[in-house]
């Protein structure tokens, strides 16, 4: 797990470092994201406490039930200085009697494109 948790800080320091230019641009989470498996979620305007909240519609799930679009709520670590920002949200699903949390940074990639890296626990 130590070996892992450095490997990820010096992939994130160096992918910092080769990407000066961009890191003048702020990411912002605001807008509506969609992940490679086709999930989307949309997020609100971010206050200046660095809190905020949407909707995420999921398209995988391990049930029966008709998925349902589902309500997040977060936070983004302090937003007026922060070009990366990270941030953490929880979505309890309406469909099935569970919640997820997910933590995360949000990154501009070469193409100026931003991007957001997360993990999730269920």
């Amino acid at each position: 797990m130590v070996h892992a948790t450095s490997s990820l800080l010096l992939l994130l320091l160096s992918l910092a470092l080769l990407a000066p230019g961009h890191s003048a641009k702020k990411c912002l989470l605001t807008g509506k994201w969609i992940n490679d498996l086709g999930s989307n979620m949309t997020i609100g305007a971010v206050n200046n406490r660095g809190e905020f909240s949407g909707t995420y519609h999921t398209a995988v799930t391990a049930t029966s039930n008709d998925i349902k679009e589902s309500p997040l709520y977060g936070t983004q670590n302090n937003i007026n200085k922060k070009t990366q920002p990270t941030f953490g949200f929880t979505v309890n699903w309406k469909f099935s009697e569970s919640t997820t949390v997910f933590t995360g940074q949000c990154f501009i990639d070469r193409n100026g494109k931003e991007v957001l890296k997360t993990m999730w626990l269920l």
